[in-house]
């Protein structure tokens, strides 16, 4: 570890274990692992959701951390990313849950110091997740759940998910959400279905927990938001606005913009002014550092990142680096 301990929030990971199962289960369900002349290999899931190129490093944990001693990260919160686990049927969805899940508690017991990991369930089916999610609290190495921002064609308020919230808030596990692209026609140019859809994913479903009720009725419940919140922060007075001129948007105890502090968020906004304005909205305590490893679109540098950021003293600082996410993950209770 660093002399200054550092945490990335938001860093994925493609186990072995998970694309090998990709590869030999997934075309039943419409997916397949593709390689390309470099090596590279990509998921496909239907017509619309490519994701790639699938690197080593997103797989090798000696690369990894060679990364990571380079840029001064100490310890990276792996977690899957699309295509996740939803589209596959209920047997295959627990398995890949379990192969993931598995494999980070392995990269957790290689390398104590440097990986946790936060556990993916097969929400398709909330008595599977229900049950994957007893197993995986009590796996070493496991401090969170990862959730896609949506499950196939049900809003994260679903009410068939409330009993998997409950469980989840019970055993004091914050849940780590991450859009799912938008298949939207328009987006298809110009790289705008990362640019444009994925910030616009996360505050929908993020409003949903907010309008659907969902942050009401779990109180305790932690949800962290990627990408700086994404879209967000910045619409909170569109949200309000909604509030006060609209019936359907009424039943709220109060305003929308209020329950933005229920939420964490990380560092990736690639704009210090947008960070100076989460800053200001929220409050330092409720931002971690991210990068979006290891993506191409990822922040390389995010403990730079951090260190720039004017509109925090010292102390907040070291908060984001580490502090916040390390009493949120309960890391002192390895």
């Amino acid at each position: 570890m660093n002399k200054q301990p550092t945490i990335d929030t938001h860093a994925h990971y493609f186990p072995e274990s998970y694309l090998k199962l990709v590869a030999q289960h997934g075309p039943r369900c419409g997916a397949t692992v593709t390689t390309d002349a470099s090596g590279a290999r990509f998921i496909q899931v239907g017509l619309l959701l490519r994701t790639g190129p699938i690197t080593p490093h997103f797989h090798d944990l000696e690369d990894r951390i060679r990364t990571m001693d380079r840029i001064g990260v100490g310890m990276h919160a792996l977690s899957l990313t699309q295509p996740m686990v939803y589209w596959a049927d209920d047997e295959l969805g627990l398995r890949l849950c379990v192969a993931f899940n598995d494999a980070v508690s392995e990269a957790h017991r290689q390398y104590p110091d440097r990986f946790i990991g936060f556990a993916c369930l097969p929400l398709q089916n909330p008595s599977l997740a229900l049950e994957e999610l007893e197993r995986v609290a009590r796996l070493p190495g496991i401090r969170g759940v990862y959730l896609a921002t949506a499950v196939r064609d049900r809003e994260l308020s679903d009410r068939s998910f409330f009993p998997v919230y409950e469980r989840i808030a019970d055993l004091k596990l914050p849940i780590f959400l991450h859009p799912m692209m938008i298949n939207n026609e328009r987006l298809k140019q110009y790289y705008l279905i990362n640019l444009l859809g994925n910030p616009f994913e996360t505050a929908i479903a993020a409003s949903h927990l907010i309008f659907g009720g969902v942050l009401d009725a779990f109180p305790k419940l932690e949800v962290s938001l990627p990408h700086a919140g994404g879209a967000l922060p910045i619409l909170r007075g569109r949200l309000d606005r909604g509030f006060e001129i609209r019936g359907e948007c009424k039943h709220l105890p109060r305003k929308p913009s209020e329950y933005l502090r229920r939420f964490t968020y990380d560092t990736i906004s690639y704009s210090q002014p947008i960070m100076d304005y989460l800053v200001e909205l929220v409050g330092a305590e409720r931002i971690m550092m991210g990068s979006d490893y290891c993506f191409d679109i990822a922040d390389n540098d995010p403990v730079k990142t951090v260190n720039a950021m004017k509109s925090v003293n010292d102390r907040q600082r070291q908060q984001i680096l580490w502090g916040n996410a390390a009493r949120l993950l309960r890391l002192a209770q390895e």
